[in-house]
């Protein structure tokens, strides 16, 4: 029972879907951990990068390329649409106008009547043909006891590639002028001001950079299930993410990356050990469904509040980080 527990966290850990989340994480870090940005919709972006890459190829026709380009077109459009009327306002009012948004489009993608784009609650598939068939991976074991797939291990190699290249890129941008100029109006945009700096010009780069990093997520997310639909994008996607860059270590360009493989070993442990549990008739009346996931939406919370209460610069991460001023 252990042995196997312990596989099914690891396979989770390190897959492509824990791939994908690491992108979701960078981007938010950039938004939360580097600017002081509250946005509440992260998985807004990740909508839009997976059906910006979809539609075009599975409804019509358009080579992966395309779909790719236009999934990243989307996740800008999406940042200037939230940032133009909200970045000189207060935090939450991005907070609210950004998880408001991730929602909204949520249910125009499940809409009856955008069935024909969208493909409703069905969602869409048959896009990913491109990508695998590129794959240098033919066989159908990889990883000995992991048993990945040869589709499975080209999704997690590309995911993490690029979460780790874009880790770099974003460690080297953040200490750069420009990176300086984004701590100094998470500290005190006041100040900043004050020195010449266009506040509003650079939170909006920082967001649009961000929700590029979330779009990208969306598409490796999309690409590795080879379907996209609508529930895939609920608003707690975002808070999962929200964990991930906490415990890893906010500000940090290495912590969104532990933090996820982190954040999906426990998750994933815990609720392969609780199936396994009620499974076995221990706990009667329960089922195994109603089980893992309200256990899942539990640890999650009370593992971010233990974060924020005990350790809130995360495992990564210092302290000296986390001095916000978000007005």
């Amino acid at each position: 029972m252990i042995e196997t527990v312990v596989f099914d966290a690891l396979r989770a850990a390190i897959g492509p879907t824990a791939a994908a989340y690491a992108l979701l994480a960078i981007g938010l870090n950039i938004h939360f951990g580097y600017t002081g940005l509250l946005n509440f919709g992260q998985v807004g972006f990740m909508l839009v990068g997976g059906y910006g890459l979809a539609i075009p190829v599975a409804v019509y026709g358009q080579p992966l390329w395309v779909g790719l380009l236009s999934g990243l077109a989307a996740a800008v459009v999406l940042a200037l649409l939230l940032g133009a009327p909200t970045l000189r306002l207060r935090a939450d009012y991005l907070a609210i106008t950004t998880i408001a948004a991730a929602e909204i489009l949520r249910f125009l993608s499940r809409n009856s009547t955008s069935e024909d784009v969208t493909g409703g609650v069905y969602g869409l598939r048959q896009f990913a043909g491109e990508f695998y068939a590129v794959s240098p991976f033919p066989g159908d074991r990889y990883l000995g006891a992991l048993a990945f797939s040869g589709n499975r291990m080209w999704a997690m190699t590309v995911g993490w590639g690029v979460a780790v290249l874009l880790s770099i890129a974003v460690h080297r941008l953040m200490r750069s002028p420009w990176g300086r100029v984004l701590r100094s109006i998470r500290e005190d945009e006041d100040a900043a001001r004050s020195l010449g700096k266009n506040v509003f010009l650079y939170k909006m780069q920082s967001l649009i950079l961000g929700g590029v990093l979330g779009g990208i997520g969306g598409m490796v997310f999309v690409l590795s299930l080879q379907t996209i639909q609508p529930d895939m994008f609920l608003p707690q996607v975002t808070f999962f993410a929200f964990t991930m860059v906490i415990l890893g270590g906010t500000a940090t360009a290495v912590g969104p990356l532990a933090g996820t493989v982190l954040f999906w070993f426990l998750i994933t442990g815990l609720q392969s050990g609780v199936r396994t549990v009620v499974e076995s008739g221990v706990i009667p009346g329960v089922s195994a469904g109603q089980a893992v996931g309200a256990t899942t939406l539990i640890v999650v919370g009370a593992l971010l509040m233990a974060l924020m209460v005990f350790r809130p610069q995360g495992i990564l991460g210092d302290r000296e980080e986390l001095r916000l001023d978000v007005r």
